[in-house]
């Protein structure tokens, strides 16, 4: 290995914490064709194979790269990645923790790799050729513009079907443009993508609530086919004593409202939610309540401490996780290096306030045991241990319990799993003929870069339903 790993850092703290702009830096190209040359060829390339929801042809990309073949480079990961904008800037990047290199040094910087890749794509004009040459008769409705929707849509127009996308809101982008913060993911990377789609045909109906608004019938008699992809939209809430109190918020109503203001969107004043000089406490540990901890630091909060009932990871990866699965180990977000105190095997038993408004937590620390190798943990409550903790704003960043009540799926009868998800079958079709469905909504909250692979998945299931129907 003739060079070191290079990752491209942050702005300044001082700097990024005035504003919600991106905070990551990018690699130049002869940096990043350096980096490039630190892929081993692997023979059984595990970052492709194991790592890798959408299957990008890693080894091959590197290669490119690093011999300065940009286009075909473009050509490769756009064959396997719909949206390699959106995955290079805010996947977690699994590819590199299943890196062979990894095993003995730093893996390959995949995920810059693969961002480089894409933007010199859109600034040499090269990214997008219009609609497609063929059309098919056939028309596809998707009922949501999140990246499942979205990767739906694209690769089915890229086929040559005519697609139509509903959503409630009013910009298309779901999760991608209302719940991950700016200084991560800048909406113009969203505009610029969903321009390109309308440019090659797809077409977006927003502000519009299918089931409300227009009916499943409405869309039966237009449309050949119909595609679910309304995401994990039920959060995870505490239910616990003090929970009716003011000052409690779900951590996607907290995210969505500040991006709305950051876009212009009218946000009714009185229900604004502001960490301004307030002690704030996030409860959930991972991206999502990083996100809620930068948020909340750029509103100007006075304190902020970010809570996780689980342990501490371990500094380096654990032996639980071997290569090449995810390792489980301790991760720093940009957002904890700039301020906020985390605390690891904490629960939170109460709220209390005055007058109806939180004023504390009451929390313990935990301990977690197990009763063999096999069986999950469970969190015991340590003696003694109780604290108190002052608070104006909590904000709860403990996940999802699935697509919640949804008036299609209940006049329609669709089944669901055990966890509240919608069925489908191999193709990814539900048990209504003809309704399909990807996404969080289909396999349950997970990652953006696993939404873009199974709506990649739904499209060609909908693409054989229609060459045999």
């Amino acid at each position: 290995m003739e060079y070191n790993r290079k990752d491209p850092g942050y702005r300044p703290i001082n700097e990024r914490l005035r504003d919600y702009r991106a905070v990551e830096l990018q690699l130049s190209q002869d940096e990043i064709r350096r980096q490039a040359s630190r892929c081993m060829d692997c023979g059984i390339p595990f970052c492709h194979a194991y790592g890798c929801p959408v299957s990008n042809v890693i080894p091959e990309l590197n290669a490119f790269v690093c011999k300065g073949n940009w286009r075909q480079a473009m050509n490769l990961l756009l064959s396997a990645d719909n949206f390699p904008e959106f995955t290079g800037r805010i996947c977690p990047a699994p590819c590199e923790g299943a890196c062979v290199a990894g095993i003995s040094d730093d893996p390959v910087t995949i995920r810059q790799i693969e961002l480089a890749i894409i933007e010199r794509g859109f600034e040499s004009g090269e990214v997008g050729s219009g609609p497609p040459s063929m059309r098919y008769d056939n028309s596809v409705a998707v009922i949501g513009s999140g990246p499942a929707g979205l990767a739906v849509a694209d690769t089915l127009n890229r086929a040559g079907y005519r697609v139509t996308v509903y959503d409630n809101d009013r910009h298309p982008g779901g999760i991608l443009r209302y719940g991950i913060p700016d200084f991560k993911l800048e909406k113009w990377v969203v505009e610029r993508r969903v321009k390109l789609m309308e440019d090659e045909g797809v077409v977006f109906e927003m502000g519009v609530n299918v089931g409300e608004d227009i009916s499943y019938r409405y869309l039966k008699k237009r449309f050949d086919a119909v595609c679910l992809a309304g995401g994990s939209r039920e959060p995870r809430d505490l239910k616990m004593p003090g929970r009716e109190l003011n000052g409690i918020h779900f951590a996607m109503d907290y995210l969505t409202q500040q991006n709305k203001k950051i876009g212009g969107e009218p946000v009714d004043p009185s229900k604004s939610v502001t960490a301004m000089g307030k002690t704030v406490i996030v409860i959930g540990g991972g991206d999502t309540g990083s996100d809620c901890l930068g948020t909340a630091l750029r509103q100007g909060a006075k304190k902020v401490y970010q809570f996780e009932i689980l342990p501490k990871p371990p500094v380096k990866r654990s032996q639980s996780t071997p290569w090449p699965m995810w390792p489980l180990m301790l991760r720093k977000t940009h957002a904890h290096k700039e301020g906020g105190e985390q605390r690891w095997s904490v629960m939170t038993e109460k709220f209390s306030g005055h007058g109806g408004v939180l004023k504390k937590l009451h929390c313990a620390e935990v301990e977690w045991r197990s009763n063999g190798a096999d069986t999950p943990g469970v969190p015991v409550k340590r003696t003694g241990t109780d604290f108190e903790v002052d608070a104006d704003l909590v904000i709860l960043a403990t996940g999802f319990m699935g697509p919640g009540r949804n008036r299609l799926v209940e006049e329609l009868e669709i089944a669901l799993d055990n966890r509240g998800n919608v069925k489908a079958d191999e193709r990814h079709m539900t048990n209504v003929e003809g309704l399909f469905v990807a996404g969080d909504m289909h396999q349950g909250q997970s990652l953006i870069v696993r939404a873009i692979a199974d709506g990649r998945k739904a499209a060609y299931g909908i693409m054989q339903y229609l060459k045999v129907r």
